[in-house]
């Protein structure tokens, strides 16, 4: 995949490529979800729980998935994050203020309404960042559907918005889902960051080194307790992004480097395996009054309302303040529309659900079936709602 570029030579901001990569992703993410759930209530239904379970090297293949190639997600994740905030969309204040607050009122308004639906006797509290996280290439998948009705500027407010969201989910997991930690191993992951770091420092530009010692770090982080996957963030903040007032983004940067050569593998391979192997549950023997269950209630309406409101809510509140401008072109229902899109918690969502709930499979497919509710009515009440829109009145032809 060729990178693009400016007229003058300077690469664009991925912020600015990715929609159109996570968008293609998405489609394939949507199949590959769509494929495990018929694969799950099939004659091959059994199979396809014995495979995931099945042992290799130690691991499960669900454990190889979910704790392996999750981590290379993550990375790509952590790249995205230090590339936007050095030189990109997040790289000043006034950028990172609506996405962020965005961000915020969309991981704090589905926390609040699952807590509501599970804090009384029978409910499961420690679910509550379930919901908390939005899939972009989920919620740009659904955008690129709508074509030009959608201005590009929503759909980069979009992605910054899911990237500071992944940085909170970041956080959450490894404050709020690491289990009993091994200091011996942590210790020599703290080691091997300390390395990482200094490589970083005396100018050390050769990737081999920074991803054998990633892999190192990511097996002394899988022995510590805290979550693997965590470590490809961590390896992702070290990587080098050569930054100077005239070159703020150098092509033959490390950073630049590996995100372009991994962005198509996770877009296109990891996730969707990960999807097909997170989404598929039986509904054998499942009744519609489980539907209202605390769990799948929870996340159906924290994913349907609480990011919703939680977003549309925290953004209109920055902008009436002066703080933030409606994005260009953009209309206040279309900036509904895409709050809406946020609702769409697809990856990450199953992701926490398994930290939260490791040992209960009944727990885990009621998160799935949540998880799915609640991303269905997201997507579909924002393309209802963004195709139906028009743009403002003072809305001029794009530039390309």
């Amino acid at each position: 995949m060729s990178s693009p570029r400016l007229a003058q030579g300077r690469p664009t901001s991925v912020i600015r490529a990715f929609p159109d990569n996570a968008s293609s992703g998405g489609i394939v993410l949507m199949v590959s979800a769509a494929l495990a759930l018929i694969v799950a209530n099939s004659p091959l239904g059994m199979v396809y729980v014995d495979t995931l379970h099945a042992y290799i090297g130690g691991l499960s293949v669900l454990h190889w998935i979910n704790d392996g190639l999750m981590a290379v997600f993550f990375l790509m994740v952590g790249l995205e994050i230090k590339r936007e905030v050095i030189d990109g969309q997040l790289s000043t204040w006034p950028r990172r203020v609506l996405p962020g607050t965005a961000a915020l009122g969309g991981m704090i308004g589905p926390a609040v309404i699952f807590l509501a639906f599970n804090m009384g006797d029978g409910g499961y509290p420690k679910g509550w960042a379930i919901p908390a996280a939005t899939d972009i290439a989920f919620a740009l998948g659904v955008l690129s559907l709508l074509g030009s009705r959608v201005p590009m500027s929503l759909k980069v407010f979009l992605t910054a918005l899911a990237i500071i969201d992944d940085l909170g989910a970041v956080v959450i997991i490894a404050l709020f889902y690491t289990s009993s930690i091994n200091a011996m191993t942590l210790a020599g992951a703290a080691a091997v960051i300390v390395a990482l770091v200094a490589m970083n420092r005396f100018g050390v530009r050769n990737l081999i080194l920074y991803l054998i010692l990633g892999a190192v770090l990511w097996f002394l982080v899988l022995q510590s307790g805290v979550h693997a996957t965590l470590a490809g963030v961590v390896l992702a903040l070290t990587i080098p992004l050569k930054k100077t007032p005239t070159q703020p983004d150098d092509m033959q940067s490390p950073l630049h480097k590996l995100e372009h050569a991994i962005q198509p593998w996770v877009m296109f391979l990891i996730v969707p395996i990960f999807g097909f192997a997170n989404a598929g549950v039986s509904f054998a023997g499942m009744s519609l009054g489980q539907l209202a269950d605390p769990v799948p209630l929870g996340v159906a309406a924290g994913l349907f309302l609480g990011k919703q409101l939680g977003v549309f809510a925290a953004a209109a509140l920055v902008i009436r303040a002066g703080w933030a401008e409606l994005p260009t072109y953009a209309s206040w229902r279309q900036l509904y529309g895409v709050a809406l899109l946020c609702g769409i918690g697809f990856t990450m969502s199953l992701f926490i659900g398994v930290l939260a709930f490791p040992d209960s499979v009944l727990l885990q497919d009621e998160v799935k079936i949540g998880v799915l509710l609640g991303s269905l009515l997201s997507a579909t009440a924002g393309a209802i709602l963004l195709r139906s829109s028009k743009p403002r009145a003072d809305r001029i032809a794009e530039p390309a």
